[in-house]
């Protein structure tokens, strides 16, 4: 058997909200029993989509490294952002994508605060993607809700 984990999650999610939730007669239980829900049904949109969404943003970090060449960064940070630039996953687990993402974002903060140093239109670009890329990373990490009714 291979289940099927965001179509378990989600079905259980439904059970709880609309079947084991309205016939709790106590306020807490009913909240509390509907919260659990909720999460399980956002963990199954994150199980579906984490490896990729994750992946992908590693891939964006490295390819925003790769363009620091020419813009007279400290060496020691050039030499970083170039090893972070050729880097690959280790694997596609979760947790392995996560620890990479948060060593390439605390890298990209570096080079963020270096870039601000820089008064440069170069600089002042890379800075600007810099930006679009964080918006659009915090646009796709949103978890959905729920449409009921």
């Amino acid at each position: 058997m291979k289940p099927d984990v965001p179509l378990v999650l989600q079905h259980s999610f439904g059970k709880l909200l609309l079947e084991v939730a309205p016939n709790l007669t106590a306020e807490y239980a009913v909240g509390n029993t509907s919260v659990i829900g909720l999460m399980m049904f956002m963990s199954a949109a994150e199980f579906e989509r984490g490896a990729q969404l994750r992946a992908e943003e590693n891939a964006e970090m490295r390819a925003i490294f790769e363009e620091t060449g020419g813009l007279g960064l400290p060496g020691d940070l050039q030499k970083r952002l170039g090893a972070a630039a050729g880097g690959r996953e280790a694997s596609l687990l979760i947790s392995d994508l996560d620890q990479e993402n948060d060593r390439l974002k605390t890298l990209l903060i570096e080079l963020q605060a270096a870039l601000e140093e820089l008064d440069s239109p170069p600089a002042r670009k890379l800075g600007a993607r810099i930006w679009s890329f964080l918006r659009q990373a915090a646009e796709k990490r949103k978890l959905p809700y729920p449409s009921i009714g």
